[in-house]
């Protein structure tokens, strides 16, 4: 028995379902552009084998172990310690997955496994207990080959374009090895300058002498600050970067005259900021990146709305990126008009918003997306990267904002092996969708077609400038 049914996520009615195969036949093979996830580029630039199955597809993915978590699976059980606990070795900790595999039935996870499973390593029993072993030998062994060496799957995967994301105080070492390299995968990285914007960020105030350290400016000064900023978007740019990206609690941002904003810098500077300091700082911060983008030509990403590392305890014992970053209620009108004020009428600037509110699709994002020709929608983000949550950005986005305001689909991923599982997804979906206007009438099917090759990768690389 397959673990991938051909006709998975198109529509159950027989005349719509033949309409999304002829669709889905003209992208299923099409390269995959992945302009915004979080790979390891130590990966592509070592070319090394993976460890073993549980560190490659259990221990980077949060959407698995934030699942196991919240049904009392602790973390060391799959193989993630801190503070000198004990994990457990490899093959246990896959064991533990496989046992408890029943848990993500119905959730995109799954349908990301089983293309890794089945597509990936050739995979046709479902994972139960009693699979577990032959699972971990036949995945094990694979990973031990050329076949499956990090470039051998990019290659493999048809991947056009791959963005990683690193900090600003990174020296891309890897990124500056694949330039010099004749391998011609195309690797990039992103700007994510969260840690030297953001006052309550941990380890802020040591961010900002690194940040002096690597460019020579006084970072302790409001023109230094902007000027090293400067510095490391050209340093980014140098090794593949098009783009930055902005994880901000909120979308909030300010305008504030030249004074109040040096001011403000050196009360940040002082330490002990407030919160509605801090908020205001990250709110001008933004109007600053998106002046700079104007200046360097770089894309500029938004992804707010996420009270990250809300399980304090978890947190302080295994830090960043556990799973328990949780949605919040976003607003975007209000709190983007200072910087729309200034840049939304300029088409050489783009803004990529992302949301993890559903509810602003349609009452604010779409109008504001089909309006400003700055603006364009990512795609279904994070908690919303489902079937389900596809489909629902595009009903609720399309009607206002068009197909041609929004971006395609970007996978921002951790879990390499996922990417082309995403993919398959988010064309399938998109070809459902176009399907349904195709058989209500309300497009024909050739352009239903054009529209499918657009959403698949066109519109990634002209709003990620990839060429």
């Amino acid at each position: 028995m397959s673990l991938l049914h051909p006709d998975r996520l198109f529509p159950a009615e027989s005349g719509q379902r033949a309409i999304a195969r002829r669709l889905f036949a003209e992208v299923e093979h099409l390269p995959i552009v992945s302009p915004h996830g979080h790979t390891d580029p130590a990966w592509f630039a070592d070319n090394a084998p993976f460890a073993n199955p549980a560190a490659l597809l259990i221990q980077p993915d949060h959407y698995v172990f934030r699942m196991l978590y919240s049904q009392g699976v602790p973390l060391t059980t799959i193989g993630i310690a801190a503070n000198g606990e004990e994990a457990a070795a490899p093959e246990a900790a896959w064991h533990a997955f496989a046992e408890h595999y029943h848990l993500f039935r119905g959730t995109p996870t799954d349908l990301w496994m089983r293309h890794v499973f089945g597509a990936v390593f050739g995979i046709e029993e479902p994972l139960t207990p009693e699979s577990a072993g032959r699972y971990y030998a036949t995945i094990d062994a694979a990973l031990r080959t050329d076949a499956f060496r990090p470039r051998a799957l990019y290659e493999r995967f048809n991947i056009d374009w791959l963005a990683t994301t690193e900090s600003p105080t990174d020296d891309l070492r890897h990124h500056a090895a694949l330039q010099a390299d004749p391998w011609p995968g195309r690797v990039i990285t992103t700007f994510r300058p969260d840690p030297v914007l953001d006052p309550e960020f941990e380890g802020f105030h040591d961010n900002l002498a690194t940040l002096a350290e690597l460019t020579g400016e006084d970072t302790h000064t409001w023109r230094g600050y902007l000027a090293a900023l400067a510095n490391r978007r050209a340093f980014f740019r140098a090794h593949g970067a098009t783009a930055t990206d902005h994880g901000h609690p909120t979308p909030a941002t300010a305008d504030l005259p030249a004074a109040e904003a040096r001011h403000l810098f050196e009360r940040v500077c002082r330490g002990g900021v407030s919160a509605a300091d801090a908020e205001l700082f990250r709110a001008q911060m933004l109007t600053e990146m998106a002046r700079m983008s104007v200046d360097d030509g770089m894309v500029m990403q938004l992804h707010p709305g996420s009270f990250r590392n809300h399980n304090a305890k978890l947190f302080a014992r295994y830090g960043r990126d556990k799973g328990a970053d949780i949605p919040v209620r976003t607003s975007y009108v209000e709190a983007l008009k200072p910087l729309l004020d200034r840049f939304g009428n300029r088409a050489d600037f783009t803004l990529i918003l992302f949301t993890l509110d559903e509810s602003t699709y349609s009452r604010e994002l779409s109008p504001l997306a089909g309006h400003y020709p700055c603006l364009r929608l990512g795609p279904a983000w994070w908690f919303h990267d489902s079937p389900q949550g596809m489909l629902r950005f595009r009903e609720q986005a399309t009607e206002t904002a068009g197909f041609y305001n929004t971006v395609g689909f970007n996978d921002d991923t951790r879990a390499f092996l996922s990417i082309p599982a995403r993919h398959d997804v988010a064309r399938r979906v998109d070809c459902a969708f176009l399907a349904r206007l195709v058989a209500e009438h309300r497009l024909a099917e050739d352009e239903a077609a054009e529209l499918a090759v657009d959403l698949a990768g066109n519109l990634a690389r002209q709003a990620y400038k990839l060429s």
